[in-house]
């Protein structure tokens, strides 16, 4: 692989191209300064706008949501994996039909396997704009995104509309439903009793995992973040690992799997016979199955990256022990 063809497989932080139209809520007041990011795979967005940094997926897609302070995203739910952390800020998770039944505030680093089936949020809650990266489970990330109801409702008096077919069509420039189309339905009730409303209980013990936690349980070996083994166990057809400067292989290797490195803080050094590449907080490389490589801090100071691979468990609900 030339270092021309590795560059092809990174995307840089800064080289993200924002939608600012990806979802329903884009019109509604308190929502509509958030910008998607779609970075490996199609991701869940609504809008053909919506530009898609690296297309082949690896069981999985990678995304990201900036937002500036007090912006949030509306409650909505999904049937395969979302999975957050924090790259910068200070972000507040809740959850509900409301969005009352619980809440967490997640910091930089922190990360947060939301359980399957519940309505979710989140809101920048600091003081500067704020990034959070996901993870979302399946080649399609599980078909899209479900809606509260009252998201549907006010994003209407707003000028947008969703179409039965999972596409944005906004009024405001002269959209309409195109012929046998129908606005997505609203929820029913007897829908919406379907849907848990676990308290902070049930959700932050075996679905949160906190940066300097993961750092101490990774001074020498990688920590196991995500998978059947890991600190949140579920198998939602990938695993995460957390890896610091002591917990990096100390030789060169290769892997089975598709590996996504996440850089959290810190420089690295992503080597391989073909050349080397420096990785700066927030970017994402794609490394291929059966390249044989190395990783290691570029410089001194503190050090940390999240490393995703792709399993042979089927993208689905969360699983439960």
């Amino acid at each position: 692989m030339t270092p021309q063809e590795m560059e092809s497989r990174i995307v840089r932080y800064g080289d993200l191209k924002p939608c600012r139209t990806a979802f329903i809520d884009a019109h509604t007041p308190g929502s509509d300064q958030k910008e998607n990011f779609t970075i490996i795979g199609g991701g869940v967005s609504e809008s053909p706008d919506q530009h898609v940094h690296i297309k082949e997926t690896p069981g999985f897609n990678i995304g990201a949501a900036g937002q500036p302070p007090k912006c949030r995203n509306s409650l909505h739910s999904h049937t395969t994996a979302e999975v957050f952390f924090v790259l910068k800020g200070r972000w507040r998770f809740f959850w509900g039909r409301w969005g009352s039944a619980g809440e967490v505030v997640l910091e930089e680093g922190d990360i947060f396997n939301i359980p399957t089936g519940i309505f979710r949020g989140f809101e920048n809650i600091g003081t500067d704009y704020g990034m959070i990266m996901a993870i979302l489970g399946g080649d399609d990330a599980g078909g899209g995104v479900t809606w509260a109801p009252q998201v549907i409702e006010d994003a209407a008096d707003h000028g947008l509309v969703l179409g039965e077919n999972g596409v944005l069509y906004d009024t405001k420039k002269g959209q309409v439903l195109p012929d046998g189309i129908k606005p997505m339905p609203l929820l029913t009730d007897e829908q919406l009793q379907a849907f848990p409303e676990p308290g902070n209980e049930a959700v932050v013990r075996d679905y949160v995992a906190r940066y300097w936690d993961m750092t101490a349980l990774s001074a020498k070996t990688p920590c196991r973040v995500i998978g059947e083994a890991g600190l949140l166990k579920d198998k939602p057809g990938f695993e995460v690992e957390f890896l610091t400067r002591g917990s990096i292989p100390e030789t060169s290797y290769s892997l089975a799997s598709h590996e996504i490195l996440m850089v959290v803080r810190g420089h690295w050094k992503l080597s391989w016979p073909g050349g080397e590449k420096t990785l700066a907080p927030g970017d994402t490389a794609a490394v291929p199955p059966g390249l044989e490589h190395s990783l290691v801090p570029s410089m001194s100071g503190e050090a940390s990256l999240y490393r995703v691979m792709n399993t042979d468990d089927p993208a689905g609900p969360t699983w439960v022990v």
